[in-house]
């Protein structure tokens, strides 16, 4: 399946693009943000690009084919090690493209049996099957409960160990088989595919994608220039709660505090909030691509 950036347009609409500025694109994917970031950039500008998936950065070289974008095999948390200067705008488009939820052997999705892979780069040696095959039940409890928000996570984790002291859990369907049958009858009526939060919690432990994304943000604001953009779309309530708090963080002055202070005492914040609420996609947008259903854009401006 081909994949289509979700909230294209308007991310590039509020990134503002300079056409001598420096940007940079911390989940490459398939460059579709690159690619409509490079329609306004002229011959002086640049684009750092990164991407933990090797052949997501091999497809994006053929098609774009262009010698402003420098390409880093490397995950967005580490931009720091690389940017030579400071960046006028930057863009994560968080989650999993569709060609490697569509392609079977990578072991990301619940509807195709494969080994238990997930990993977002092939060269990393730890898997969701090493989680789900050595993890401590109570490690496995904690990542299900947390970052699937998965309410029998319990059973689960129990039942993972049971039934791997037999065998190895090997395969996509064997680890779906283990949720379907810890969910209560009535559950199991519900609207959704039972193992959905189970898949996602082993692919964010798998990734270590929140804690990528919490250095990020703890990076970013010493790496952008004056008048900078930072751009960030989620696809779950766990990354977005963590840009809402980061980007109000940054954007609230200290005069909230209830010490009274002096007028010289108080500090404009550094950094201004272009959309107070998350930007969703429309209707259109969704009917088109499913995937934008669960999709938020927040963007902050560097004012100073």
């Amino acid at each position: 399946m081909k994949h289509i950036s979700v909230l294209l347009e308007k991310t590039i609409e509020l990134l503002n693009v300079k056409p001598d500025g420096r940007y940079m694109d911390g989940t490459l994917g398939r460059g579709g943000h690159t690619a409509k970031i490079l329609e306004q950039l002229g011959s002086g500008g640049r684009i750092d690009v990164f991407d933990l998936d090797i052949e997501a950065i091999r497809e994006s070289k053929e098609r774009l084919h262009d010698d402003r974008v420098v390409y880093k095999h490397s995950n967005y948390k580490d931009f720091d090690s690389y940017l030579t200067e400071k960046a006028d705008g930057i863009i994560l488009d968080l989650g999993v493209s569709s060609p490697q939820f569509d392609c079977p052997e990578r072991g990301f999705s619940y509807r195709y049996d494969a080994r238990l892979d997930m990993r977002m780069d092939q060269t990393q040696e730890e898997s969701a099957y090493d989680i789900v095959n050595t993890y401590q039940e109570a490690d496995i409890f904690r990542i299900l409960r947390d970052y699937g928000e998965e309410p029998y996570a319990r059973r689960i984790a129990r039942d993972i160990v049971t039934k791997r002291a037999l065998k190895p859990i090997e395969t996509t369907f064997e680890l779906v088989d283990i949720v379907r049958n810890a969910y209560p009858k009535k559950a199991l009526s519900k609207k959704g595919h039972p193992a959905k939060q189970t898949f996602q919690a082993l692919r964010i432990a798998t990734n270590h994608e929140l804690d990528s994304l919490e250095q990020f943000l703890a990076k970013f604001p010493d790496h952008l220039n004056k008048d900078g953009i930072v751009a960030i779309i989620t696809f779950h309530s766990l990354e977005d709660r963590l840009v809402k708090r980061r980007f109000k963080e940054l954007s609230t002055d200290n005069t909230d505090k209830k010490l009274m202070l002096r007028p010289e005492d108080i500090k404009e914040p550094d950094f201004r909030l272009v959309n107070h609420k998350a930007i969703i996609a429309s209707e259109e947008e969704i009917e088109n691509n499913s995937r934008a259903k669960s999709a938020k854009l927040r963007v902050i401006k560097k004012e100073v």
